[in-house]
């Protein structure tokens, strides 16, 4: 687990570095002419890629076997797509006193992108939560999200906010739902390749990403939306979204509760129904803003960086429960049992590495 872990005096995540980076060089040297529509292609073919890998991870196996937990993944699709999205329209109220309309479409397609996956099980593996439903619950998350969020920023931003057109869902389709359908029905023959070249394609995934991020930028530099920005609204965005963390926090954990889930649950349920994907919905908006992109990923961006740092303190403080250290001695009591029983045990934890 220590890979997944950055060091204690690195308080941002070296990625989002990388993003901010990528978004300084579109501010300085934005793509033109000839330049922006060779991007804005490679762009496009980046998207499709990107879920096409998508597809071909998902062990439709293991996604079988995490419905038998279907209260835990249908509480995470509820917080993820119902409560996050209620908090988003209830945003509109701030309007125009701390945020912009372009702004608040943002902080709105925010709530509508689907929870992560990597992060979620890093987190709930850390807390000693239920690592294998968060998993689960963050593939399927991300599965839904392929439908939902379009149909949620057509239904919720309005058809001219976001440009949602029968091309718009043509697009949509093309880009992200038939690679990801590719991904699946390849994954027999590919699945092994993806899984030897984790480490290679996860590179290729980032930097697929930052080819997103610089394309969309780089529009929103032609177009001189930046202009719409002020450092007072983003403090502003900063604040509004530092609530909403707090709030979806707070609710994931005190709500799973209620609902009588154990404390592993509890736990998964906190970190995959709490969090956005940043990686899932850099590519939505792009497909879904266009030109608009640069102004719709912000949010999220900012909100990406914010749940790593407080979900990394919150995931180290839980470890350090009382329940949790008795779960640690009793799994060292039963290890030596549970080896001999079973030559594979501990893969779980391997699994949340990859």
């Amino acid at each position: 687990m220590t890979r997944l872990r950055r060091p204690s005096w690195l308080p941002i995540d070296p990625y989002i570095v990388l993003l901010l980076g990528t978004v300084g060089l579109a501010a300085l040297l934005p793509a033109r002419g000839t330049a922006a529509d060779v991007t804005s292609g490679a762009s496009t073919a980046a998207i499709a890629f990107l879920f096409f890998l998508y597809g071909a991870r998902l062990s439709t196996g293991e996604a079988l076997d995490g419905l038998r937990h279907w209260r835990l993944h249908l509480t995470v699709l509820i917080c993820t797509f119902v409560i996050f999205p209620v908090f988003g329209l209830a945003a509109r109220g701030l309007v125009p006193v701390l945020l912009t309309q372009p702004l608040y479409q943002g902080l709105l397609f925010l709530t509508l992108v689907p929870s992560t996956i990597q992060s979620s099980i890093a987190f709930t593996s850390i807390a000693r939560g239920n690592v294998p439903a968060a998993i689960c619950a963050g593939s399927f998350s991300s599965l839904a999200g392929i439908v939902l969020t379009p149909l949620l920023a057509a239904g919720l931003l309005g058809g001219d906010a976001v440009g949602f057109s029968t091309d718009s869902l043509v697009k949509i389709v093309l880009q992200l739902l038939v690679p990801f359908l590719a991904g699946q029905l390849l994954r027999r023959w590919i699945g092994a390749f993806v899984t030897r070249h984790k480490k290679v394609l996860g590179l290729v995934d980032r930097g697929s990403i930052l080819l997103v991020v610089y394309t969309a930028f780089s529009e929103g530099m032609n177009q001189g939306i930046w202009h719409q920005v002020s450092p007072l609204r983003l403090a502003g965005l900063l604040g509004v979204e530092a609530v909403l963390l707090a709030v979806m926090l707070v609710l994931t954990w005190y709500g799973a509760k209620a609902l009588g889930f154990g404390r592993a649950d509890r736990i998964a349920v906190q970190f995959a129904g709490s969090k956005k994907s940043l990686a899932s919905g850099l590519p939505m908006a792009s497909v879904l803003f266009g030109s608009q992109a640069s102004l719709a990923v912000l949010p999220l961006m900012l909100f990406h960086q914010m749940q790593l740092m407080v979900c990394a303190v919150i995931a180290k403080r839980r470890s350090q429960d009382p329940e949790a250290a008795e779960d640690a001695s009793r799994e060292q009591r039963d290890a030596p049992e549970e080896s001999a029983a079973d030559p594979v045990q501990g893969q779980p934890e391997s699994r949340v590495l990859r």
